[in-house]
């Protein structure tokens, strides 16, 4: 029977590796798609994955290389010379990737790999991709591209542009630049192969060209190529001068990157953590939040030992504690969550003002309904109309407390340059378990005396 799952895939692998079966690992793995490669042999132990890379051609498993995580990467890179590296791994890949792999080894090595790069133009431009800070679009962006001069003619454009493909593996724009090399525009293949031979190039090329600076950080060129609809972006300098391109396949993994820390931090840990990390690197993400809902358990404790007094005198105060303390974490991580989502997506109409007022209505609307509800059954079960007067009062008000804190903190800080996604998740529940039963004691107190 054929394996066709990826664990079925694995364990033939590994079946082959181990017998020595090398013509049929090959067998195995062609016609799959490298990233498919990769998924399959993430699980393997690193003596089996670089016994199956070196049954493939160079360029094969260079571009199986790519796929793999960070750490897998770097461990596989050990086994190799600087000078290996050099003239195997890098000489099959696109600038973008060889600075991503470059980019974890260490100073020495790199220098090894910069001194064996036979191409010297290649050498500066991987050099220069690594003096880039990580986050931003040059550090994402590849300098193989198709440019052309502004001054040259269509017969001209097309034999250079034949050149320049030959160092391409695809083209995705050809891009307009002065003598000076500062980005004027792009050119369409239509307009090219539909104009005369003598044209100039200026007289044809698109001069509304989207751009981004090489310190543009890499959500902001994310959130540019989703507002524009592009699937390439050209990288300037300060001055305009072109230096690379960056593709729709590296901005889908900064979202996914993006997309990954955000709910870790809303999910109150406090590093990026995967399912395969070790017991340490597991605690350290975790713990900080977790802290911090030990210190707020503690302080609430402490709101409801200062209202002993009360408890004694109502019993039944206790019976709502936990709905009051659920409804506004709730309600808080909600209002945060829809906050959240705006800033991440550049779309938060409005001033934070406009916003509360939102806000304010729609946890009056959400709180009044929730009150009756929870008013009509104290009433029922025979608390007594006070009693259910004051319940759903306190859950009216902390119902409004909730939407408008879980609103505004997002917003500050992000106002204060700090990742508005701290502001949900135990953030906002641990507060409102506090404020919350502060609240409902404070309001039980004036009702009921």
């Amino acid at each position: 029977m054929t394996p066709t799952t990826t664990h079925e895939l694995r364990a033939e692998l590994r079946r082959l590796l181990s017998e020595g079966q090398d013509s049929a690992v090959v067998d195995l793995l062609e016609g799959l798609h490298s990233a498919d490669v990769a998924e399959i042999a993430q699980e393997l132990e690193i003596p089996e994955v670089l016994a199956m890379l070196q049954l493939l051609p160079a360029e094969r498993w260079t571009d199986i290389l790519v796929y793999f995580d960070d750490e897998l990467q770097s461990e596989i890179l050990e086994n190799f010379t600087g000078k290996e590296i050099a003239e195997v791994v890098l000489e099959n890949i696109d600038s973008d990737d060889a600075a991503d792999l470059m980019a974890d080894l260490s100073e020495e090595k790199k220098r090894e790999v910069l001194q064996n790069i036979e191409d010297v133009e290649y050498a500066k431009d991987l050099a220069d991709l690594l003096t880039h800070a990580e986050g931003t679009a040059g550090a994402l962006m590849a300098t193989e591209m198709v440019q052309v001069n502004e001054n040259w003619t269509v017969s001209r454009c097309v034999r250079e542009m034949r050149r320049q493909a030959e160092e391409v593996e695809v083209v995705h724009a050809v891009y307009v630049v002065d003598d000076h090399d500062i980005l004027l525009g792009s050119l369409s293949l239509k307009k090219l192969l539909t104009t005369g031979a003598r044209t100039p190039i200026a007289d044809v090329y698109d001069r509304s060209v989207r751009s981004v600076t090489s310190t543009t950080d890499e959500v902001e060129v994310a959130r540019i190529m989703k507002k524009y609809d592009l699937f390439v972006v050209p990288v300037v300098d300060d001055m305009g001068r072109l230096l690379g391109r960056i593709t729709i396949d590296d901005i889908v993994d900064v979202i996914q990157d993006e997309a990954d820390s955000n709910y870790q931090l809303m999910s109150g840990l406090s590093d990026e953590v995967e399912a395969g990390d070790g017991l340490f690197e597991m605690t350290r993400a975790r713990l900080p939040w977790l802290m911090v809902g030990l210190v707020g358990g503690i302080l609430t404790s402490t709101v409801v030992g200062r209202n002993e007094g009360e408890l004694a005198l109502l019993p039944q105060l206790a019976f709502f504690m936990p709905l009051i303390g659920a409804m506004g974490g709730n309600v808080g991580v909600q209002s945060s969550a829809i906050v959240v989502q705006g800033l991440a997506n550049s779309n938060m109409p409005g001033t934070l003002w406009s916003r509360l007022s939102r806000e304010l209505g729609v946890g009056l609307l959400n709180g009044l309904l929730c009150a009756l509800a929870i008013l009509a059954y104290s009433w029922a079960v025979g608390h007594g109309l006070l009693f259910a007067v004051a319940v759903g009062v306190s859950l009216l008000s902390v119902i409004i407390f909730a939407s408008l804190f879980g609103t505004a903190v997002p917003w500050a800080l992000n106002h204060y340059g700090i990742d508005p996604a701290l502001a949900t998740g135990p953030f906002i529940t641990t507060t409102n378990d506090i404020l919350g039963l502060s609240i409902y004691f404070a309001i039980a107190n004036a009702l009921l005396g």
